[in-house]
């Protein structure tokens, strides 16, 4: 599963399943609104913390009062969405709009929250990131997904959460390959987050064939 802009962009691509192929330094420049930030490290993770879904609250309660003009909806996701799992401390969120690739119905006004453009994908779900500093106590910051609501990007997102969140086994499978990739040095952060992709996909097909059986 990207995880575009907590774990830098990725490239623009065609319509459809996660890519398996890891993501080079040029797709994920094409990606980014301005220059990719480098990592260039190691991966620090926190223990997770209870504030978390809190500042999410805090975040989702701005978006909607900027947003009373738009359809939406919004969803803590990633790893801070998943009780007991290490993550960074950084709250992903995901807002389904109408068009996300219509910028000026949203953009503008959650640019007076805060927010910045950070990744533009138009050719993969009009895929947008838009990231904001200094969030609250416990969180650094936060990455705001925007996409479709019938995407299936969206679908797998939110699958994802809610099977970690009621499997432990799956959970902590996550965190020990998150913890151990973690260690290595990455150059992007992408790069990192496209290594846990075998992993994340296996997940994704025993929640796929539990929720067909």
């Amino acid at each position: 599963m990207p995880e575009q802009g907590n774990d830098d962009p990725g490239t623009p691509r065609a319509q459809g399943p996660v890519d398996q192929v890891p993501m080079t330094a040029e797709e994920i420049d094409a990606a980014s609104v301005g220059t990719a930030p480098r990592l260039d490290g190691q991966v620090a993770l926190a223990e997770y913390d209870p504030r978390w879904p809190q500042a999410f609250a805090h975040e989702a309660v701005r978006i909607d009062g900027a947003l009373t003009g738009v359809r939406h909806e919004i969803e803590h996701v990633g790893s801070t969405s998943v009780p007991g799992l290490a993550a960074k401390p950084v709250i992903d969120m995901l807002l389904t709009v109408p068009d996300p690739g219509d910028e000026t119905a949203y953009v503008p006004a959650l640019e007076r929250l805060g927010y910045t453009l950070a990744v533009r994908e138009p050719d993969w779900y009009e895929h947008r990131v838009l990231r904001t500093q200094d969030l609250a106590p416990g969180a650094a910051s936060a990455n705001l997904h925007v996409l479709p609501p019938d995407c299936p990007e969206t679908t797998r997102m939110l699958r994802f959460r809610d099977w970690l969140r009621a499997h432990d086994d799956d959970r902590d499978l996550y965190a020990r390959t998150k913890r151990a990739l973690a260690e290595q040095t990455w150059e992007y952060m992408q790069n990192y987050a496209d290594a846990k992709t075998e992993v994340v996909e296996a997940i994704i097909a025993r929640a796929e064939r539990a929720e067909s059986a």
